[in-house]
């Protein structure tokens, strides 16, 4: 991804041909580095110019999105509302081929005289931001990020000082240099380098993609290096150049959004990609495109967010779970010298006629099949009576202990293995649908603390149906996959019939899943096959070898009174075992389910 100065020429023409004319209406800032101003234009209505500032993800384009504003707008926003609302779009203009924007507005001042005012937009990853600068003596009105020289030597940006752009990056532009100048740039050039790094390197404009594109359309491999280019390659290459500067000089980009298989956006450009093969690929307006992209990348860090959040808190308690299952064992190894102590005392019992008080006690032990010669351990303190109820007392108390921490280990081993299958879960989740379902249950579960009293007691009819994975064998038969415990739960117990075919993973955290057969009898053995695949992929097990799938009717399947989300018992079960597959999952997925992978 890289808003490059072509990017930025794209969108300085479409906001040229759809907002000069257009009345600034209203100025918002919903984030502490971003602007939206509606602009209204005669002949397509009210549009929406988003102008972010952030290190992350900087940029300007004509949005769809709606944004939640702060309840009292900042500084720099009652600062532009004050010098932009009511005025005018004159002009907007692009910076050379910087990324950099000038939005030229004519507005009033508080006496209503008239006026004009330059936004600019300067996109530069950490170094972006947005100023409100007067034209006619060049000083800072405001910014929306303040800094003084403590910060940078080069510049200040306060009100009132001078406004100085942003330092040249001493590049070519592509619409300026001949032929010749081109070929001694690049014989001048590290002959080392790949000829993509020297485009970027000297050619003004055009990030990393568009030079390997570049390359790729003269011919050449990707990584080519300049050692290897004679003039037949030089020049195919500023043939290509030729091709940015005509583009530039015509307004004939071709924006290109870059999409995996799952149709989830990876990439923009301001140009087609050809030389990108892997991916599928859609062109559009370039506003539309930015929208698109950014809008999923803001999605998967929330999601990744909130990811995180519950994975700490179930890796947490897991890690807490882990250390008393440990203690557990421990004391029930302890608990199972019960037998022993028992034996010791009724031996002394048997013997106490001719048992003296000392250290220890040499008797026979007719408990064995030989009757060998067994020595007790003694407290010397004590007589041999005294010592055979002390090993009585020992005796009942750790069968009392291995009693409760039979109980209190099956407890505790249960509840770990339900928090690992709600991390499994949180792992794989992929939208935010899951992850609120999944803080619905660690809620109800207690793990959580409701954010409110309302979220606490929300009733049944609030609470929105489970949704599970659905996907089509290659027999055309449905099979239906959890994605967490709660529609675990609903897709098992609720949805599935009796004569439906129910897998999961053998001993391993992981999805319930459902082959809908109840009406066809026997299940091909490929839907099998494709269905024990899906529970595997959708397991624990993602990244194994061979897992394996437990499988047996719905009838057979169970949940125990007082059991936790997702947990079942059954029987009458047979194995399988498969090798994880995102080949075959992709391959059983409909199209209309790609997004929810």
């Amino acid at each position: 991804m890289a808003f490059d100065g072509l990017v930025m020429a794209a969108v300085a023409g479409e906001l040229a041909e759809k907002l000069i004319g257009g009345r600034v209406e209203r100025i918002q800032q919903p984030g502490p580095s971003e602007l939206v101003l509606v602009i209204h234009t005669r002949e397509r209505g009210k549009q929406r110019l988003y102008i972010s500032a952030d290190a992350r993800d900087a940029r300007i384009h004509i949005t769809s999105q709606s944004y939640v504003n702060p309840i009292a707008p900042p500084i720099f926003c009652m600062v532009l509302r004050k010098h932009l609302e009511g005025g005018r779009i004159r002009a907007v203009q692009q910076s050379g081929l910087e990324r950099v924007i000038h939005l030229s507005i004519d507005s009033r001042d508080e006496l209503g005289r008239p006026g004009e005012k330059l936004l600019i937009c300067e996109i530069m990853g950490k170094h972006s931001n947005i100023l409100l600068v007067n034209p006619d003596n060049n000083n800072i009105v405001d910014g929306i990020h303040r800094y003084s020289h403590s910060v940078s030597r080069y510049r200040e940006v306060l009100p009132n000082r001078p406004y100085l752009p942003p330092p040249e990056q001493n590049k070519l532009d592509p619409r300026q240099i001949s032929e010749e100048q081109f070929r001694q740039i690049m014989l001048d050039s590290n002959l080392e380098s790949t000829v993509a790094d020297v485009l970027l390197q000297k050619i003004a404009g055009i990030g990393p993609q568009t030079c390997r594109e570049l390359v790729v359309r003269a011919g050449l491999p990707p990584d080519y290096r300049v050692n290897h280019c004679g003039d037949y390659e030089l020049t195919k290459l500023w043939e290509q150049v030729k091709t940015i500067a005509a583009m530039l000089d015509n307004g004939t980009f071709a924006p290109t959004l870059l999409l995996d298989r799952r149709g989830r956006p990876i990439e923009f450009a301001a140009l087609d990609l050809t030389h990108v093969r892997a991916y599928r690929r859609e062109h559009g307006e370039i506003s539309i495109i930015l929208d698109r992209y950014y809008q999923s990348l803001q999605q998967k860090r929330l999601i990744e967010s909130q990811r995180q959040s519950l994975s700490q808190i179930t890796r947490k308690e897991i890690a807490r779970l882990k250390k008393k299952v440990d203690l557990y064992r421990k004391s029930l190894a302890t608990a199972e010298k019960a037998d022993k102590y028992r034996i010791y005392g009724e031996l002394l019992t048997a013997n106490l006629y001719h048992l003296e008080q000392g250290p220890e006690a040499r008797v026979q032990n007719f408990y064995h099949p030989e009757a060998e010669e067994i020595v007790i351990p003694m407290d010397q303190s004590l007589t041999p009576s005294e010592n055979a109820q002390a090993y009585f007392k020992k005796y009942l108390k750790a069968k009392n202990t291995r009693e409760a921490v039979t109980a209190h280990l099956a407890q505790a081993e249960a509840e770990l293995a339900y928090l690992e299958a709600v991390d499994n879960a949180v792992s794989q989740a992929t939208d935010l649908a899951d992850l609120d379902e999944i803080r619905s249950e660690l809620e109800e579960q207690t793990y959580l603390k409701p954010k409110t009293q309302q979220g606490a007691k929300r009733s049944k009819k609030d609470q929105d149906r489970p949704q599970p994975l659905t996907f089509v064998s290659s027999d055309g038969i449905p099979i239906l996959v959890g994605k967490n415990n709660k529609q675990n739960d609903y897709l098992t117990l609720r949805l599935a019939q009796d004569g439906d075919m129910w897998l999961h993973t053998k001993d391993i955290p992981g999805s319930h899943v459902i082959i809908r057969c109840h009406q066809l009898g026997a299940v091909p053995d490929q839907t099998l096959l494709e269905a024990a695949t899906l529970a595997a992929w959708f397991s624990k097990a993602r990244q194994a070898g061979k897992v394996p799938v437990d499988y047996t009717y719905r009838r057979h399947v169970r949940k125990p009174k007082g059991a936790k989300p997702g947990m079942v018992i059954y029987d009458n079960q047979r194995t399988i075992t498969v090798v994880p597959s995102e080949e075959i999952v992709d391959k059983i997925t409909p199209e209309d389910e790609t997004k929810n992978i």
